[in-house]
């Protein structure tokens, strides 16, 4: 008899989260509710190290078990609206056709035969995408991968690779991440982005890594489709429909793809000069579909049916991304995340240098799935894990790194992460999915990260 595979039990992504926000529920009953003091610094609440004391029991009820999953919809609305309105811009922008034919060109100029490595070129820039744009924002930018990915003769698990992978590795590891390295070094009062060639080596090589089992998993496929792990998957929109010799773009798709580009320069210039978030990048996404409808002539029928068939497709993507959140909701409700952190950071205290930093990047792989937000996590664990690191003997620097890699290297399988969720929805591949491609991936960068992690040790990596 065959031997079952570890993944063929991995039950439904709507399942196993519902499953997650139960296992919260009943821990609730048996973990003490707790709390750290915080204090207000420009504008964000931060923990106060040293002030950790439990309060009154906050036991969750079968009521507000259920009474989570609509607080987490609330709690998540500006992601599952970028969700929404980023489906709303592909689906005009692939309506007039320009997105097809500007893909369809590039990979004729560039030659079919030369498709291995025009995957390793897509990972890098989606993963530089990731560097130095961010993470939600590039939501957008999902489906042209797919597009590519089919081009290519892949299919949407490929392409989930390119862009959801590599997005999410760029962003994990980044040199300059604002919301994580950057939150930290403030933290520590260290040099902002300081220590970026190391961490820039970290995530090239974690990049290269992702690339290379791309193309494997590309050459698998090809030589055996069947173990595609995208059968039976809806390729609707995303498939050339003509040969790709004939593909050329002519002016109406030059003028749809400057309204595209421009409304994303605008879109990074408001981000990076205008502290924009997702209420301005929904906005900015409504703005383009808008332009680009009027722009390609399109009727009013057409717009609407336009808009609705976009949001059906990513209305599965948007609903994971509140019922994700909702367990978010029910920690807040019980109590119980701050409790989990103080005795983790206790239990840190005792080890040896060396396995104290692996083991605390692996404490904080934990707490990324009760507090996703780079920022949030930031500020709830580092001023604790911080003066801890000092203790035990650990530079700032390297404290901040195992930081990091807990918090970015866990992103690539974060059932809780909304931004995650929201970019494989963009691809149609769902989470079990995603799963059985990325874990053995996650496990070599994992390895290579704290093998960086333990050099940063030996080399008393600074400045302090």
């Amino acid at each position: 008899m065959e031997k079952k595979k570890w993944y063929s039990s991995i039950p439904h992504p709507v399942v196993m989260l519902f499953g997650i926000l139960i296992l919260i529920t009943l821990l609730s009953h048996f973990i003490p509710a707790g709390a750290y003091d915080r204090v207000e610094i420009d504008g964000r609440q931060m923990v106060e190290p040293g002030s950790y004391h439990q309060i009154d029991p906050t036991p969750l009820s079968f009521l507000d078990m259920f009474r989570a999953i609509p607080g987490g919809f609330s709690s998540a609305i500006l992601i599952i609206f970028v969700v929404l309105s980023s489906g709303i811009m592909f689906g005009v922008l692939e309506k007039t056709g320009m997105i097809e034919n500007a893909v369809g060109t590039f990979v004729k100029k560039m030659g079919f035969e030369r498709r291995m490595l025009l995957v390793v070129i897509m990972t890098y820039l989606f993963g530089a995408l990731g560097v130095f744009v961010g993470y939600e924002n590039n939501i957008a930018m999902i489906p042209i991968a797919a597009i590519a990915s089919l081009a290519l003769g892949g299919d949407l698990m490929l392409a989930a690779g390119i862009a959801v992978g590599g997005v999410t590795v760029g962003f994990g590891l980044s040199p300059v991440n604002p919301y994580t390295v950057g939150t930290g070094h403030a933290l520590a009062e260290m040099p902002m982005f300081s220590g970026w060639l190391l961490r820039s080596v970290l995530c090239f090589v974690a990049l290269s890594a992702l690339a290379y089992v791309n193309v494997r998993y590309f050459r698998k496929i090809l030589k055996n489709p069947e173990k595609s792990l995208s059968i039976g998957l809806d390729t609707k929109g995303f498939q050339l429909s003509k040969p790709l010799d004939t593909y050329g773009m002519k002016g109406k798709d030059w003028l749809m793809l400057f309204i595209f580009v421009g409304g994303l320069v605008v879109m990074l210039y408001g981000v990076f000069t205008h502290g924009w978030y997702l209420t301005e990048i929904s906005a900015m996404f409504i703005i383009i579909s808008i332009v680009a409808a009027l722009a390609a002539r399109m009727s009013g029928t057409e717009i609407g049916e336009t808009v609705l068939s976009s949001v059906a497709v990513v209305a599965p993507g948007a609903f994971m991304v509140g019922l994700a959140t909702s367990i978010k909701v029910a920690m807040e409700m019980g109590n119980i995340s701050d409790t989990i952190a103080f005795n983790l950071a206790e239990t840190l205290r005792d080890l040896p240098t060396y396995a104290s930093a692996v083991s605390m990047s692996l404490a904080q792989c934990g707490i990324n799935f009760l507090i996703p937000s780079g920022s949030g996590q930031a500020l709830a664990t580092l001023p604790i894990m911080i003066p801890l690191g000092d203790v035990l003997g650990l530079t700032r620097q390297t404290t901040i790194l195992a930081f990091q890699i807990g918090d970015g290297v866990t992103n690539l399988f974060n059932p809780t992460l909304g931004g995650l969720i929201a970019m494989l929805a963009m691809c149609r591949i769902s989470f079990d999915r995603w799963l059985r491609f990325i874990m053995p991936i996650v496990g070599v960068i994992l390895i290579v990260s704290w093998l960086f992690l333990l050099f940063s040790i030996s080399i008393d990596w600074g400045p302090f």
